[in-house]
């Protein structure tokens, strides 16, 4: 097991190249487990992983990789922009409730996705690029409630 620990400064012009290292990381490592904690003095997140890399797996017959659903600049309809918002929203409150930094529940991309592909069951969030096993576990239930509801 590896440790990495990435500086979440808040000020406008670090906040969004912090964010994208440590989304860059999180893609391309398998996370054990995750620390967080705010330092009020300099006023940014640290955030400690424990991960493993991702061992390419090799074979002599290639499979097809799976794709996984991902919404890139698309625009979103009057109803996906709601679903958005309620996706938003949630994540903020869970964000405060379990003391995390909004990312760390999802990305603006991975919400835009589901509000775009609009998965019906748990299974279906695994097809959006951005949902693995944990999140799924984490948080399945209460999107598709979301969904569900609007």
């Amino acid at each position: 097991m590896k440790v990495k620990v990435f500086k979440i400064r808040l000020p406008e012009e670090y906040l969004y190249t912090d964010q994208q290292a440590l989304d860059d990381f999180l893609e391309s490592h398998e996370i054990i487990k995750s620390e967080t904690a705010f330092v009020h003095d300099e006023l940014y997140w640290s955030v400690v992983l424990y991960f493993e890399e991702l061992k390419a797996v090799v074979s002599s017959v290639k499979e097809a990789k799976s794709v996984k659903y991902s919404a890139e600049d698309d625009v979103l309809n009057t109803d996906e922009e709601k679903i958005l918002d309620a996706l938003k929203l949630w994540r903020s409150e869970k964000a405060r409730e379990q003391n995390l930094p909004i990312y760390f529940i999802a990305s603006n991309k991975e919400l835009v996705s589901v509000a775009k592909y609009k998965p019906a069951k748990k299974a279906e969030l695994l097809d959006i690029k951005g949902f693995g096993k944990h999140k799924i576990e984490n948080y399945g239930e209460e999107i598709l409630e979301i969904l569900e509801s609007i």
